[in-house]
């Protein structure tokens, strides 16, 4: 977490102030913004890869106070404008596209306002995956599914006990009982105190129409600003089928328990 304030520069309202960033993923929060900031994200990585990165942030849900832009070679593209409400969303761009650049707006009481976002830097390949525009809710074929067993931040069996719909987000949330963790890169889904099971939630998208109902599924995803997306989610029992007839043919990309 980056914090800045903008009442140490009140006095000179017209400041533009550098941040470099080095880690993969994080956030900013300006508080009392004045001036402009321009926000350099500089991961540890050989800059021959930068052309491979996408580049995703999140407003926090009461930012305020400041306008984003993505700038390039001092040509300026508004990407959030100050008092955008959209919940949830992300706007992404690729890492060569230009870098951030944040523009206070005048405000007459400029201690009522902060500007935050949340950032990650991806892979242009995981990147698609997340915002796929072309049929975001088609099932996975089989070698899409070994390979999300892979390589996706979570790798769970389980069932669906309930699906909440958020129409205003445009997001489905989908209540997960899991019998079998094989893999989770945060600690999303966790035992619960009253029963004893390991239970978890995962996001998709509202259009791709999820229900509750019987039997237990494969679910894989990512890992996008702290919550789970989800990924491929065959029935277990097809996953057992192909993973199989993957080995018994030697071409299973990972070797996981299927059962």
């Amino acid at each position: 977490l980056s914090s800045l304030s903008g009442l140490t520069h009140e006095s000179h309202k017209k400041d533009v102030e550098q941040v470099y960033l080095r880690c993969s993923e994080g956030s900013i929060e300006w508080m009392y913004p004045t001036g402009a900031l321009i926000v350099n994200l500089r991961p540890n990585t050989s800059p021959a890869s930068y052309k491979h990165l996408t580049v995703c942030i999140k407003p926090f849900k009461d930012s305020a106070g400041a306008n984003i832009y993505l700038e390039k070679t001092g040509e300026l593209k508004l990407l959030v404008r100050d008092g955008d409400r959209s919940p949830s969303k992300v706007y992404c761009f690729g890492y060569d596209q230009g870098g951030l650049f944040v523009e206070a707006t005048p405000q007459q009481d400029i201690s009522r306002k902060i500007t935050g976002f949340q950032y990650e830097l991806m892979n242009k390949g995981i990147a698609a995956d997340l915002h796929t525009v072309s049929a975001p809710c088609r099932p996975c074929s089989d070698t899409e599914v070994l390979l999300a067993v892979c390589t996706s931040d979570f790798v769970i069996r389980g069932s669906i006990q309930d699906v909440t719909n958020k129409a205003e987000e445009q997001e489905s949330i989908i209540h997960v009982g899991v019998n079998k963790l094989y893999r989770q890169k945060s600690k999303v889904f966790q035992l619960t105190g009253e029963s004893g099971n390991w239970r978890g939630q995962i996001k998709t998208l509202l259009e791709c129409g999820v229900k509750p109902g019987d039997g237990d599924f494969l679910f894989t995803g990512r890992m996008h600003f702290g919550e789970a997306r989800l990924g491929c989610a065959p029935r277990f029992k097809d996953f057992q089928r192909m993973y199989k007839e993957a080995k018994d043919k030697g071409l299973n990309p990972c070797e996981i328990g299927p059962d």
